[in-house]
């Protein structure tokens, strides 16, 4: 059994190791010099039907002395007895607690997302919450913030990585970083314990290139057969009118796909003019919230002729709506962001082809392009086209740019369309075209 002398002369040793008192009581010794009191015990049973082993801390010593350390211990063998879990009944003891004064982890989280919220685009908002309620409120929400550590903050990310999900148990470290910075300044907490966990998680792997038709294609010429064939195999599977001319005219467009997905119809201007352009807004523009706040800072995206022909088809199916491009069950939804995806897969295009494949197709074909057709500009002109934001620019620079060269970008969207649908049907060619296989027809089961 342990005295008040062999306590004292713990000290760290490169591993850390236990001295046992008695009745399942120990004090762990960290590799840190850190004494704590903790206490082994089965209660229940886990998965594979056996008895679950389980731990209990009663607080570190000498803040907790030898006395009190076994008169927790005895108190915890009375609550097993009596058939409760003291892990439980410490957790609902803890929760009473604090109710009166409202300091859990979700309060302040909950705090916090109500003043950050109103800041954010509701996609991303939406993610935030989501997030929370379901991987960190369960876990640690009824908790007081002020006694969260590190920790069991890695405890509830690694429970995430466990599932394959190693971006969002990162995206899930910043956002309790958030909370505990805001709790900080509340003066609700003292310490950010999630701040210094990065390090702890798995390392993010590196994404991988969004994969274009023409890629590894070295020839111009090859590209530019590539990417047509691409269009002509799409546009011969059975599917909504409105699910080919959206991919018709994100390759036209070589804009972003949830640019393409949540367009509206009051950001197209002069379609039936000498300058039919798109304006779409900064808030639904890819950046962060000083950009999506950009004074000016919408993208506008000249239309060529072959552009407004689908809108003008376009305008047959979804133009009592508000969205261009609606989903197939919900108008008032927009499209899927699978719904491109999984018609190229149909077409034969796993993992060859997606939809944000169609600027790397624009970038590469249109900037060989213009070095024997156009001027030194050109390859800035095409990056302005496909929005890219420009290093070391500041806010009224970039939405100058984003405005300029109006009259060039427009020659450019045409060169592009003609290159890319030359000799093509119209787009009026899909309507009322069959959009299911039947049951026994050719490869349906």
């Amino acid at each position: 059994m342990l005295n008040d002398a062999k306590l004292k002369a713990a000290k760290k040793k490169d591993k850390p190791y236990r001295l046992a008192d008695s009745n399942q009581l120990y004090l762990h010794v960290s590799t840190a010099g850190g004494r704590h009191w903790r206490m082994n015990y089965t209660y229940g049973r886990n998965e594979k039907g056996k008895p679950a082993q389980k731990t209990l801390s009663f607080g570190s010593y000498p803040s907790v002395t030898l006395l009190e350390a076994r008169k927790c211990r005895d108190d915890a063998k009375e609550l097993i007895r009596r058939g409760k879990d003291p892990a439980v009944e410490k957790r609902i003891e803890t929760k009473t607690r604090v109710d009166a004064t409202g300091n859990t982890f979700e309060t302040i989280a909950r705090k916090w997302y109500a003043l950050k919220e109103p800041g954010w685009d509701k996609v991303h908002a939406r993610d935030v919450i989501t997030s929370l309620e379901r991987d960190i409120f369960p876990q640690i929400g009824d908790l007081p913030i002020s006694v969260i550590k590190a920790p069991k903050l890695l405890g509830v990310l690694q429970l995430v990585e466990k599932r394959g999900s190693i971006e969002t148990a990162h995206r899930l470290r910043q956002r309790l970083s958030a909370v505990f910075v805001h709790g900080i300044a509340s003066g609700v907490c003292e310490a950010d314990p999630a701040a210094s966990l990065n390090k702890a998680l798995t390392s993010v792997p590196k994404t991988k290139p969004q994969p274009s038709i023409i890629d590894r294609k070295q020839d111009q010429s090859a590209r530019l057969t590539a990417i047509r064939q691409l269009i002509i195999d799409c546009e011969a599977e059975r599917c909504r009118a409105t699910t080919k001319l959206a991919l018709r005219f994100i390759a036209l467009t070589a804009v972003r796909p949830g640019e393409l997905h949540g367009a509206r119809w009051h950001e197209f201007h002069d379609l039936d003019g000498l300058e039919p352009v798109w304006i779409i807004p900064p808030e639904r523009m890819k950046g962060d919230k000083d950009r999506k706040e950009e004074v000016d800072g919408e993208h506008r995206v000249p239309l060529a002729r072959q552009s407004v022909e689908v809108l003008n088809v376009l305008k047959q199916l979804s133009g009592r709506l508000e969205l261009v491009f609606p989903g197939e069950r919900h108008v008032h939804k927009q499209m899927s962001e699978n719904t491109l995806r999984a018609l190229l897969i149909r077409a034969g295009y796993y993992q060859r082809h997606v939809p944000h494949g169609f600027r790397a197709a624009f970038s590469t074909i249109m900037n060989e392009h213009v070095k024997i057709h156009g001027d030194k500009e050109d390859r800035g002109i095409i990056d302005l086209m496909l929005a890219h934001i420009p290093e070391g620019k500041s806010g009224s620079e970039s939405a100058y740019n984003r405005a300029a060269y109006m009259p060039r970008r427009r020659e450019l969207a045409q060169e592009w369309a003609d290159m890319l649908l030359q000799d093509f049907w119209g787009p009026e060619s899909h309507l009322g075209q069959p959009i299911r296989y039947a049951a026994t027809g050719p490869g349906r089961a």
